[in-house]
């Protein structure tokens, strides 16, 4: 477990090595809304070399930035309708995978063997905390 402390977006780069570090390429992002996940993507795609634009996917549940980073958003879609989607499919894919709103999904994870990284996010007077759960 790695608690960084983000008073900025500067400070994200501590968040952006946590992940590139874990050697997981599935990352469940968890927060309130507002907390900063799709900043944080943001943030991450950038970091890549990419300039694509980086928005939530709230309303097409997956948006691709370069070739090898996906963005899941489950806000609207129930875990049931993403697995019959066939997005569990979506994480055998190479590349970096993040999800905003799928703690629900973790079950799925473990149950088909895919390791991932949870990030919880918590807003606290002037910073935020990301919490790297291995």
């Amino acid at each position: 477990m790695n608690k960084i402390e983000v008073y900025n977006i500067q400070d994200l780069e501590k968040v952006i090595e946590c992940v590139k570090n874990s050697n997981k390429y599935i990352i469940i992002l968890s927060g309130t809304l507002g907390s900063g996940k799709t900043t944080f993507v943001k943030q991450f795609v950038k970091s890549m070399g990419i300039h694509d634009e980086v928005n939530s996917p709230t309303f097409s549940i997956q948006n691709v930035y370069g070739d090898k980073i996906y963005h899941y958003d489950l806000y609207n879609k129930t875990i049931e309708e993403f697995v019959s989607l066939g997005m569990l499919e979506e994480f055998e894919k190479e590349g970096f995978h993040f999800v905003e709103w799928g703690e629900e999904l973790e079950k799925y994870l473990n149950q088909f063997g895919f390791e991932y990284l949870k990030i919880e996010i918590t807003l606290i007077e002037n910073k935020r905390i990301f919490n790297c759960i291995h």
